[in-house]
């Protein structure tokens, strides 16, 4: 009997003895060897947990939102050898009317190319967008476009926008046509971008405009984000109202900050009224936008912690980012076949108009105008475009280079280290 107790009080003692860790170890899940398309049941890091709560899928091949970029060369527009006298930029987004794709865009035909604002004069531009006007073309492809010449004049002095109209965009509504566009009143550099959102309108596509006259959107009060600028105008149709995002410069000269804005009317002459959360988007340039499913997608391709991203607001306003890409489009202008429908359910898009800035040799700065085709779309599942790296040749990476003053402050650290 003596025997028994002693017996059962050992075991009783290894079993309380047991090592605690070997008791935590039969709780813990191993992450699956396969990736799980839904969020396991675990804990899990705040890596893993912002995969399966802030993306709309665990890989980019899956998600609707994630998209590598293409470019093509467009036929159909002359640049004068390039020479820095011609330049076409800032697209606005594609609309397709009576068989044939449309697009504006601010177009600069000047003697010389851009000066600076100091040697700017009546016939001289201080920059690549001043003295512009906008023009458009029509396409039957999408690749080789015509040109159709002006479409919004600069008006007389001291109308909004005498000294240069740019940087447009289109809304149709109620079987009328909208063009928004800033509107500058002095050379771009002279007083800043100081150029507010200017609207003209027509019964057709092709034209004739009549211009407002009046400001739409004005920049924000003294102290506000958008206080000195309002820039890129970019009209959607959202909850049967029109929703204008607009960009605005703000912080120090040459060190920037640039956010996007929101605006809504119920009239497309307004008034607007501005978001109180604005800015809406915290990083960005040109804003591009489209329906995509019940909400509102948009394109943050520079400028910004959130640069490079494609992001999602369900209510037009509240964006969270849906995808990380590269070689984004810059000024991206998509086909937005249902951006003034009223959708509840946007497709998304498959390809757009961009521009290249920064050609030409030294003093001869101008931009062109590019296609970019992708698969943001719910109706197409092209893989091609859903590889979620990118191969770049080691040109690309050289070009990447350091400049004379690195290469000096590199030099003198390493001589330090020597002596």
């Amino acid at each position: 009997m003596l025997l028994i107790t002693l017996l059962i009080s050992i075991v009783a003692c290894k079993t309380e003895s047991k090592p605690e860790s070997i008791i935590k170890e039969k709780k813990i899940k191993v992450f699956p060897q396969k990736l799980p398309d839904e969020k396991p049941d675990m804990e899990l890091s705040a890596a893993l947990n912002r995969l399966y709560d802030a993306y709309p899928a665990p890989k980019p091949q899956d998600n609707e939102l994630f998209s590598q970029f293409k470019y093509t060369e467009l036929k159909g527009f002359n640049y004068n050898n390039h020479d820095g006298t011609i330049s076409r930029r800032d697209p606005s987004k594609v609309i397709f009317h009576n068989g044939k794709y449309y697009v504006w865009y601010t177009y600069r035909n000047t003697p010389t190319p851009p000066r600076g604002a100091k040697e700017s004069s009546d016939v001289i531009p201080s920059s690549d967008w001043d003295l512009a006007e906008i023009w458009y073309a029509t396409s039957v492809d999408g690749f080789t476009w015509e040109e159709q010449g002006v479409a919004i004049k600069r008006p007389e002095k001291p109308i909004v926008g005498w000294r240069a109209v740019t940087t447009s965009d289109i809304l149709e509504w109620k079987g009328k046509y909208y063009l928004y566009y800033q509107g500058f009143m002095e050379a771009s550099g002279k007083r800043g971008d100081d150029c507010p959102v200017a609207v003209s309108y027509a019964d057709s596509p092709d034209g004739p405009w009549t211009p407002y006259n009046k400001i739409v959107i004005p920049n924000g009060g003294e102290g506000a984000w958008d206080q000195f600028s309002i820039h890129d105008p970019y009209p959607l149709v959202h909850n049967g109202k029109i929703y204008l995002y607009y960009k605005s410069d703000f912080g120090k000269k040459g060190d920037w900050i640039r956010m996007q804005g929101l605006a809504t009317a119920d009239n497309p002459l307004g008034p607007f009224t501005k978001n109180p959360l604005n800015p809406v988007i915290s990083s960005g340039h040109e804003t591009s936008l489209f329906p995509f499913k019940s909400g509102i997608a948009a394109l943050v391709y520079k400028d910004g912690n959130e640069h490079n991203t494609i992001q999602y607001a369900e209510d037009g306003v509240n964006f969270e980012i849906a995808a990380i890409s590269e070689l984004m489009p810059y000024a991206a202008a998509p086909f937005v076949a249902d951006a003034f429908t009223d959708t509840k359910n946007g497709r998304g898009i498959t390809w757009g108009l961009s521009h290249f800035i920064n050609l030409g040799g030294k003093g001869q700065f101008h931009s062109m105008l590019a296609r970019f085709d992708c698969d943001l779309s719910q109706d197409i599942n092209d893989p091609i475009f859903k590889e979620p790296r990118v191969k770049y040749d080691p040109e690309f990476y050289f070009k990447q280079s350091l400049t004379e003053k690195q290469k000096k402050r590199i030099e003198a650290v390493t001589e330090k280290l020597r002596n």
